[in-house]
């Protein structure tokens, strides 16, 4: 780091005195600065990266709705799949006739809601295969069921 010095004000010598000055420049740490913002603002929209989700906004969690209109598709432990419509009786299916009924309930009702339940030891990929079905048919009004948990289980 340089210093500047300079001569003192003081009665004439042959010989000078000279007195360091004690001002700090403040120009290399604003160069830096600005430095460092340029980085930052060039890479900050790079680190925004992922999926567009329009997520919900609310003051807190609340229960879903009950509506008439849904659908409410049950995945049993077995991997049997069930299907209850409003005002019609359960609907055991398999997977493609699966596909098939929802195409058709979503035809004939595009903003219908359909309530997934699963029992929590059915394998990760049949649900997976369910909700392919689901989405495959154009529903995009999707929600899986669950029960609260229960104090003794929150500790885990």
């Amino acid at each position: 780091m340089a210093s500047f010095i300079k001569p003192s004000t003081g009665a004439k010598t042959s010989r000078r005195a000279f007195t360091a000055v004690a001002e700090i420049n403040v120009t290399p740490m604003v160069d830096v600065m600005l430095v460092l913002l340029v980085i930052f603002i060039v890479t900050a929209p790079l680190l925004t990266t992922g999926v567009n989700v329009n997520l919900p906004q609310t003051q807190r969690t609340r229960s879903l709705p009950q509506d008439n209109t849904a659908l409410t598709l049950t995945v049993e432990k077995d991997g049997s799949i069930s299907l209850n419509a409003a005002k019609q009786d359960v609907e055991k299916l398999d997977l493609e006739a699966l596909g098939a009924r929802l195409a058709a309930v979503h035809e004939a009702n595009p903003e219908v809601r359909v309530y997934v339940k699963g029992d929590k030891d059915v394998p990760y990929g049949v649900m997976m295969d369910v909700m392919a079905q689901v989405t495959a048919a154009g529903i995009t009004q999707v929600a899986f069921v669950t029960d609260p948990r229960r104090a003794n289980q929150q500790k885990r």
